[in-house]
């Protein structure tokens, strides 16, 4: 299946992304990064990547591969592919871009864009393994607080008493 349209205009390959950014730099535009999985978005997802969306002109999302989930995560996830977690984000009318890392921590991918604020959940706290690269790009790390009961593990797990 071709990708669609809504999603052809806001992916950006990761081996662009540094030309992207200077871009949107000589337009005198800010960047706010946010990476993930977004495995089973859900309504926690969306009130993380829309507050992100807040914090700058710009807001690309950077997602995780499968082969990154499954080396930090299980290797039983993703539920979702990359393909279809491209579509779903870049759908979404508050993310000016989507790109992707096939790392298990984003912080080559952070260095790449040098964000103004990068954004995180809060239960990652100030010492997230990020900090480092956000501080050395001259950026300030966002905190965003995670909407109770709304974690895709959690869901899972509900989902798995259901059945």
């Amino acid at each position: 299946m071709a990708n669609p349209p809504y999603l052809l205009k806001k992916l950006i390959d990761p081996q662009q992304l540094e030309q992207k950014c200077a871009d949107l730099r000589a337009r005198h535009l800010t960047i706010a990064t946010l990476n993930g999985s977004f495995d089973l978005l859900h309504a926690g997802h969306l009130y993380i990547i829309h507050q992100a969306s807040l914090q700058a002109d710009r807001l690309i999302v950077a997602l995780n591969t499968d082969s990154s989930i499954q080396r930090y995560k299980s290797s039983e996830r993703p539920i979702v592919s990359l393909q279809y977690r491209l579509e779903m984000i870049s759908a979404l009318e508050f993310v000016d871009y989507v790109t992707w890392f096939d790392e298990t921590d984003p912080c080559a991918i952070i260095e790449k864009m040098k964000p103004d604020v990068h954004v995180n959940g809060n239960e990652y706290g100030e010492n997230c393994i990020e900090v480092s690269v956000v501080k050395a790009c001259g950026a300030r790390l966002h905190l965003v607080d995670r909407i109770p009961s709304l974690a895709t593990s959690s869901i899972i797990e509900k989902i798995k008493q259901c059945g």
